[in-house]
């Protein structure tokens, strides 16, 4: 064997690796290309973001009970949200290699999801146990701080996601989307 062979197995371990990511390892993912970790994580995005508005909300009208009564309850809606947001992306998780620089930052992405849901569960905490459900300056703070690391995780996310192709189907397949109709091309 000569001393450069794992030099030229190394793409073709790189492009084996790339393919296995791209797939699902489970049912429960979604279907290849059609990841559900990205449709789930809507949910505690928009719930964390209306709790947000109806934090200011509070500030600005007569009787905020309402608000900051429902800017509790989608808290909690939002915390619900990122378990199972979470287990979808465990489940992605799985399918990016081990000492690939896309598992770190995809390891990344995990911390900070869990350190802002952690941020989002005292927020929730906070609120619950006041009286109104007043977040109080320690509630919102915890929410903001929270809020600004699932912006950092989106980002991740969609380094992930847009420039790794994690979970994203392969050319072939992409490619086939801008071939023109009738030309014996299968469509999708």
């Amino acid at each position: 064997m000569t001393t450069d062979t794992p030099r030229r197995l190394a793409p073709d371990l790189v492009e084996l690796s790339l393919r296995r990511a791209k797939r699902p390892r489970s049912i429960l993912a979604g279907p290849y290309g059609h990841p559900l970790h990205a449709v789930a994580v809507t949910v505690p995005i928009g719930a964390w973001t209306a709790s947000l508005v109806f934090d200011l909300a509070t500030r600005f009208v007569a009787k905020p009970a309402s608000f900051a009564r429902g800017a509790t309850w989608l808290v909690g809606i939002g915390l619900v949200g990122a378990a199972d947001a979470g287990s979808l992306g465990l489940l992605d998780l799985r399918t990016i290699d081990r000492g690939t620089h896309a598992r770190r930052i995809a390891l990344v992405h995990l911390t900070a999801n869990v350190a802002a849901s952690s941020l989002f569960a005292g927020s929730w905490l906070v609120r619950s146990r006041s009286r109104h459900h007043r977040a109080g300056v320690a509630g919102v703070l915890l929410s903001l701080v929270g809020y600004g690391l699932v912006g950092l995780s989106g980002v991740l996310g969609g380094e992930l996601t847009y420039r790794y192709g994690v979970r994203v189907a392969d050319e072939d397949t992409q490619r086939s989307g801008f071939a023109p109709a009738g030309d014996g091309l299968p469509q999708r």
